[in-house]
């Protein structure tokens, strides 16, 4: 019953949560080198962010799974899901959405009061309110239930509540670390997440084809046609505002050196476009993510050529 419980909070889907650790790797560099003994503090507190949002996206899940029961039972792939197929119980799974939420919520506060403990990075806190990350978390799950109840049946709305969460994920990472967070980030984050979001349409609309109006009813609302558009505007200003940051940014080497990682970003688009395009497998970027080994080597150079630029350049 245990494995059903963790397979439920879909554990392949945990990366997206990554997005809390945007802001201790683009930003507490300004503040501090990665060999003191405060860096590594924060490394701890955004690493139990991260957990805290694992939690978090694994009520939800259960929420949404428990919402669209019946038309799950009807998609071809997410009809093996544990609640869908019926081998977790619908009472099970009611029970692990108080216990998931009661952890998620004492695990947001615990870390607010651990943080707190410490000296600001900046000085002063960041965020005029007090359990700054709880409270943005609050906010998360708030959001979300509203999606799977509502929002999600609205066009175009649904993919920007699907781009928010990405953005309050990285808030969060700012907030338990109380830092500020450079306005490119957000914009990188929301248009990155709209490109994923819309691509996550179109994938499910050309797999379930006839059928898709039956499966998710704001999917009536799109055609492919429209949703290669939406994809190109984001695309296009998803690598326009990264090429912008790399050398405009206030918090980077002022040699440029980060347009270093332009290539690396070009690529694992260009390969992510592939992917939905040629395989059709933009559905779950988590698993395309980690399914392709272009693409996720693509992520691993970006990741270490940031960290090299940042603190060892």
């Amino acid at each position: 019953m245990l494995k059903l419980i963790i397979k439920e909070m879909r554990p392949r889907q945990w990366p997206k949560n990554g997005f809390v650790f945007l802001p201790l790797i683009f930003t507490v560099s300004q503040y501090w080198s990665p060999f003191t003994p405060t860096m590594w503090v924060f490394l701890g507190l955004t690493i139990g962010a991260f957990i805290v949002f694992c939690f978090a996206s694994g009520f939800v899940y259960f929420v949404n799974d428990l919402a669209d029961v019946e038309k799950d039972r009807a998609h071809p792939t997410k009809k093996n899901r544990p609640i869908a197929s019926g081998a977790l119980p619908e009472r099970v799974a009611r029970i692990s959405i108080v216990a998931l939420l009661l952890i998620t919520l004492i695990g947001a506060i615990a870390l607010d009061l651990f943080s707190q403990q410490f000296p600001y990075p900046a000085g002063v806190p960041i965020f005029p309110f007090p359990f700054a990350f709880t409270v943005i978390t609050i906010v998360y799950l708030v959001l979300q239930v509203a999606y799977s109840f509502s929002l999600k049946h609205i066009v175009i709305i649904d993919v920007f509540c699907i781009a928010v969460g990405f953005v309050l994920r990285t808030v969060a990472g700012a907030a338990i670390i109380q830092v500020p967070i450079s306005p490119w980030l957000y914009v990188l984050t929301t248009m990155l997440s709209l490109f994923i979001g819309f691509a996550k349409r179109r994938n499910e609309i050309m797999i379930l084809e006839g059928d898709a109006k039956n499966h998710r009813a704001i999917l009536e609302e799109y055609s492919a046609e429209l949703l290669d558009q939406m994809i190109a505007v984001t695309l296009a200003c998803t690598v326009i505002a990264y090429s912008l940051y790399t050398f405009t940014a206030e918090n980077l080497p002022k040699n440029h050196a980060m347009m270093l990682t332009i290539p690396f970003v070009l690529y694992g688009i260009f390969r992510y476009l592939y992917l939905i395009h040629i395989k059709n497998e933009g559905g779950s970027p988590e698993e395309a993510l980690l399914g392709d080994r272009p693409l996720l080597l693509s992520v691993v150079l970006w990741g270490a050529a940031v960290v090299v630029i940042l603190y060892v350049y």
